[in-house]
C-alpha cells in the first residue's frame, strides 16, 4: 500500500484531551492528490432515495456546547466572553456534578451541544484565527455529493437536492451509553424526515423503519456508536445485569467508517485524567484534573486490555493491568482524589461547606465512573458478530511515536514509558484491537474486532482526514464499491 508521507509533528496549538490535536487543524493542502469532484462527479449526481443517507460523529471535543439559557459558549470558541475553566462560575458550567444519577441529564443542566465543531476561532493578540476541525471529513462528504445544508460549503454545490448528510452534534463529555440513546433519536428524527422528503422530492413512499444510514465516526465517537450498535438505547446500569446484546442498532446502518477509534483506549486519557490538560497557555485554557474527572467518556477512554499502559516504578516486572480500580486511583491521589485540586472541587460543589464532604463526595463520584468505564468496556468487549449486511471499515494512523505506557513512582508521578506506533493519541494496536503481547506475538494480528477493509496512514489523529489517500477511499467505500460481495466478515 502506498502512503502519503508523514507530515511534520509541529502543530500550531498543543494536543487536547485524548489528542483531538487544534493545532492539527491549520489548513494543509496536499498537493499531488485526486481531484475527486471529477473522480466522483457522476456517482455523487445519483442521489435518489436507494442511496443511504451519511451521518458524521465526531470524537471528543467534537461538539460545540453553549449554554442556552445565555447562549455562553461552554466549549468550541476560547475567549473571554466563553465559560473559563480558571474561575468558579466558568468551572461549574464545564465540569459534570459531582452527584446525582450517571447517565442522566439533571433538569437544571443548560449546557447542551450546538453543533458539530467543524471549525474553531481562538483570538491570537486580538486577531482571529480560524482552525478547521471536523470541516474536512464534511467537505470530503460534500465530494461525494452528500450535503448538510447548515455547513455552507459554498466550494461544492451539486444542487439543493443533496439533503442527505447530517451531523450528530452530542455533549461528549457525559456518558457513551447515553450519548448511544441521543443517538439513536436522532436517527429515529432522520429517518421521519428522509421519508418525507422521498415522498416530496420523489414520489417515493418509504417506511421510516426501512431507511439506513451509512456512518463516518471518528476517535470516541466510533466506541458510541458501537455501543449503539450492539445495544441501542439500552441504558449502562450502575449495578446489575448488563444490556442485552440484541444488535438493536445494527439496523439502522448500512456502512460504517471507524477513524482512528481507540477501540483498547488511549495512555494519553490516563496522563490528562491525573495531571490535567493544558491546550496551550497562555491563548488556550487549562483544564484541571478535577474539571476532566467528572466526565464520564474520560474514564472510558483509559487503556484496557491485555496490553499493561502503567508499570510501578518502570519495572516491567510489576505492571498494573486494572487502571479501573478506585482503590489505585485513592491510594495514588489521582484526578477527584488528588488534596491539590480541594479548590476545584470547592467550585464544582458551592452547597456544600465542608472540605471533608466535599472530597469524600469527589471520591465516591471517582469510584462509581471508574466502575461504570468498566462495564462500558466489559460490553464492548464481548465477542458477536452483527448481522451480516453491516459492512464496516477502519481507518488507522501508523506512522508516529504514540504515548503507550507509563511508569508511576510512589508519589503517583507519571512518566512516558513505552511509545507505539500510532497517530500521536491512538496507537496503532488500540485501534486494530490488536490483543498480542511480548509474550503471544505471532505474525498475524489477533483481535476480537473484524472490517471489511483497513486503511493504513501516515498522520496525526484529526489530519488523517485531511489525507488525499483518505478522502479518495472514503468516497470509494461509500460511492462505488459494491455492496453485499462476500469481502470479509465484520465483528464489532
Amino acid at each position: 500500500m502506498v502512503r502519503p508521507d508523514a507530515p511534520s509533528r509541529r502543530t500550531l496549538l498543543s494536543a487536547g484531551l485524548v489528542g483531538l490535536a487544534l493545532g492539527g487543524c491549520a489548513a494543509w493542502p496536499e498537493a499531488g492528490g485526486p481531484d475527486l469532484r471529477i473522480v466522483y462527479n457522476r456517482a455523487a449526481r445519483s442521489h435518489g432515495p436507494d442511496r443511504n443517507p451519511i451521518i458524521v460523529i465526531p470524537g471528543i471535543l467534537g461538539s460545540r456546547l453553549v449554554d442556552m439559557s445565555t447562549r455562553q459558549t461552554v466549549w468550541g470558541a476560547f475567549d473571554r466572553r466563553a465559560a473559563q475553566p480558571t474561575n468558579p462560575a466558568g468551572i461549574r458550567k464545564i465540569a459534570l456534578p459531582l452527584q446525582g444519577p450517571i447517565g442522566e441529564r439533571p433538569e437544571a443542566d443548560y449546557v447542551m451541544p450546538d453543533g458539530v465543531l467543524d471549525r474553531v476561532v481562538v483570538r491570537l493578540a486580538g486577531i482571529p484565527i480560524e482552525l478547521q476541525q471536523y470541516a474536512q471529513i464534511l467537505a470530503t462528504l460534500g465530494a461525494g455529493g452528500y450535503r448538510d445544508p447548515a455547513l455552507g460549503l459554498g466550494d461544492i454545490d451539486y444542487g439543493d437536492d443533496h439533503f442527505t448528510c447530517f451531523q450528530f452534534p452530542y455533549d461528549w463529555r457525559r456518558d457513551n451509553a447515553e450519548n448511544a440513546g441521543e443517538l439513536k433519536r436522532f436517527m429515529d428524527d432522520r429517518r421521519v424526515y428522509l421519508a418525507e422528503q422521498y415522498r416530496v422530492r420523489f414520489g417515493v413512499e418509504r417506511d421510516p423503519a426501512s431507511i439506513r444510514f451509512d456512518v463516518v465516526t471518528h476517535s470516541m465517537g466510533a466506541l458510541l456508536f458501537r455501543y449503539f450498535l450492539r445495544y441501542g438505547d439500552q441504558p449502562l446500569a450502575e449495578d446489575g445485569p448488563p444490556p442485552r446484546l440484541n444488535w438493536s442498532g445494527a439496523g439502522y446502518v448500512g456502512r460504517a467508517v471507524l477513524v482512528a477509534p481507540p477501540n483498547a483506549g488511549s495512555a494519553l486519557s490516563l496522563k490528562y485524567l491525573v495531571e490535567g490538560q493544558d491546550l496551550g497557555r497562555p491563548v488556550m485554557p487549562f483544564y484541571a484534573p478535577a474539571i476532566l474527572g467528572s466526565f464520564p467518556s474520560a474514564y472510558q477512554l483509559l487503556p484496557h486490555g491485555p496490553r499493561p499502559a502503567l508499570f510501578t516504578g518502570g519495572d516491567r516486572r510489576r505492571p498494573i493491568t486494572n487502571l479501573f480500580d478506585p482503590e489505585l486511583w485513592r491510594s495514588r491521589r489521582w484526578g477527584l482524589s488528588d488534596p491539590g485540586q480541594a479548590a476545584v472541587i470547592a467550585a464544582m460543589l458551592p452547597e456544600e461547606a465542608d472540605a471533608a464532604v466535599r472530597a469524600r463526595l469527589a471520591a465516591q463520584r471517582q469510584t462509581a465512573l471508574l466502575n461504570r468505564a468498566r462495564r462500558f468496556h466489559a460490553a464492548l468487549d464481548v465477542v458477536a458478530a452483527p448481522p451480516p449486511e453491516l459492512e464496516a471499515f477502519l481507518v488507522v494512523g501508523d506512522s508516529l511515536d504514540t504515548d503507550a505506557a507509563y511508569a508511576v513512582d510512589s508519589g503517583g508521578r507519571l512518566t512516558r514509558f513505552d511509545t507505539a506506533p500510532g497517530d500521536g493519541t491512538v496507537t496503532r494496536a488500540s485501534a486494530l484491537f490488536d490483543t498480542r503481547t511480548e509474550e503471544t506475538w505471532e505474525p498475524e494480528i489477533r483481535s476480537p474486532l473484524r472490517f471489511r477493509s483497513t486503511l493504513l496512514l501516515s498522520g496525526e489523529h484529526i489530519r488523517l482526514t485531511r489525507s488525499s489517500v483518505f478522502k479518495d477511499n472514503v468516497l470509494y467505500w461509500l460511492l462505488e464499491e459494491p455492496r453485499g460481495s462476500p469481502a470479509g466478515t465484520t465483528v464489532l
